[in-house]
């Protein structure tokens, strides 16, 4: 199983780009150092090495210098070999020629840890020299020699440390505060086109097809994401219009095989059987029904004006009343108290019969069902055993059933919910001693119009699949 990982691009950037800029300055820095003074810097520090190696403390405190075989190689490699070696006490070791300029300095640098002469800018005509003070037994001795020796290397390393640490590091600290504050400005101007392709993205939903990403602003890089992921809402578009047009079909295809259905179980005798087959073709007829009503309010095909909810009760009741006698329900039907109402009337009659349906399906098939109304609302009840808690807070949810006998899609109480609330109403459902009481109430003032058709049309999409 695959782990998802997530990271920010600007850290990924400013370390990355932290780590390029230090590599390459510290190869830079190497490289400048190697080329313009480790020779010298490297050959003078081999001479006092060897010699500081070969001095030694005679039993009268002078200085001594053992003949080992580095001096006698040192000796033969620069036959113009010198040096001066003194002490703190005034002890003195010299060999070979003393340049002028270093003959007389003496004592004149015992507070000086270490110099380079000749190095400078302007000490063209002085001879190169090294001096230097190096801890020893008996005191501090004085190096002093500017002959060419061996290349050590652990001197090398450490004087480029030292010119790292002194030089390198800070340039490091000021480049490390650019690059974060750079970092960020860059990343998100260069991600504007990404922002504006994920609003867009946001905006994409399952009934306004026909939203792409926008390729403006997008690095290069990116490009082909966006491209691709545009060609994959393409092609669910397509498939969502072919399921779209095969359930429209459908649902108008099965109409003329129910309807005959039904004319042929009518004139079966009574029976239970024919009893069951009438509540399985009304199940089938309320599912066709729901789907061509899902498509019918998906596509804006909605009309609001007024309604009168008696005569909405009176139709709905005289369509469902055999369906609810077949099945072993008394019907009582109360609609003195009715008033108007502004929406669509063929959605709110389908609501209504949903509830009935559900009534029928759900009320234990004996009982009384009862339909009553007031001036703005309707009441559908029912003797049965009602609904469990354990499911109450889920009945309204799309293609939720209560019972796994494969009736219904579950569709019937999400299409009344939203159809209801939609027209600025609310449904409840609660259960009564006996039974359970389905209410659809609407606003008191509704102004017809405006724009909730349109909104009914979008809501309606959301549940035209699962």
């Amino acid at each position: 199983m695959s782990k998802h990982c997530s990271y920010s691009l600007h850290k990924r950037l400013f370390w990355r780009l932290l780590a390029v800029q230090s590599v390459v300055l510290i190869l830079v820095m190497i490289v400048l150092i190697s080329v313009a003074k480790i020779w010298d810097y490297r050959s003078t520090e081999g001479t006092i090495e060897i010699l500081r190696q070969a001095v030694f403390r005679q039993p009268t405190g002078a200085l001594g210098l053992r003949e080992t075989e580095d001096i006698r190689q040192l000796r033969k490699d620069a036959p113009d070999l010198w040096y001066t070696i003194r002490d703190m006490q005034g002890h003195v070791l010299t060999e070979g020629r003393i340049p002028k300029e270093y003959a007389s300095i003496g004592n004149t640098l015992d507070h000086v840890g270490q110099a380079r002469f000749g190095e400078n800018l302007g000490d063209h005509d002085r001879p190169a020299a090294r001096m230097k003070w190096i801890a020893m037994d008996g005191g501090q001795v004085q190096f002093l020699t500017g002959t060419d020796g061996p290349n050590p290397l652990a001197p090398f390393l450490f004087g480029v440390s030292l010119i790292l640490a002194k030089m390198v590091v800070p340039i490091v600290a000021v480049m490390a505060l650019g690059a974060l504050i750079a970092t960020p400005l860059v990343v998100r101007r260069s991600l504007v086109g990404i922002d504006q392709a994920a609003l867009q993205a946001d905006t994409i939903d399952i009934d306004q097809r026909g939203g792409r990403l926008s390729a403006d602003d997008i690095p290069d890089e990116i490009a082909p994401l966006v491209r691709a992921v545009n060609r994959a809402l393409g092609r669910l578009d397509e498939g969502y219009e072919r399921q779209e047009r095969f359930l429209t079909d459908a649902a108008h295809e099965l109409r003329t095989p129910i309807a005959i259905l039904n004319t042929r179980i009518g004139s079966l005798p009574h029976s239970s059987i024919k009893t069951d087959l009438l509540e399985d073709a009304a199940r089938l007829a309320v599912l066709t029904e729901q789907m061509l009503d899902l498509q019918r309010l998906k596509q804006g095909k909605v009309q609001f004006s007024k309604v009168d909810l008696g005569q909405l009760a009176r139709k709905v009741i005289i369509e469902m009343a055999p369906l609810a006698f077949a099945a072993g329900y008394t019907v009582q039907f109360e609609v003195d108290g009715a008033g108007e109402i502004d929406g669509d009337p063929l959605a709110l009659q389908r609501a209504l019969m949903n509830i009935l349906q559900n009534a029928i399906n759900h009320g234990g098939r004996k009982g009384i069902i009862s339909l009553t109304s007031g001036c703005n609302w309707i009441e559908v009840s029912d003797e049965g055993p009602g609904i469990p808690a354990d499911v109450r807070d889920r009945i309204f949810e799309p293609f939720f059933k209560r019972h796994h006998d494969g009736r219904g899609a579950g569709l019937g109480l999400n299409l009344v919910r939203d159809i209801i609330r939609l027209h600025g109403g609310e449904v409840t459902i609660d259960n009564r001693n006996p039974g359970a009481v389905c209410r659809l109430s609407f606003p008191l003032e509704r102004a017809a119009g405006g724009d909730t058709p349109q909104r009914l049309a979008r809501v309606m999409g959301s549940i035209a699949s699962p």
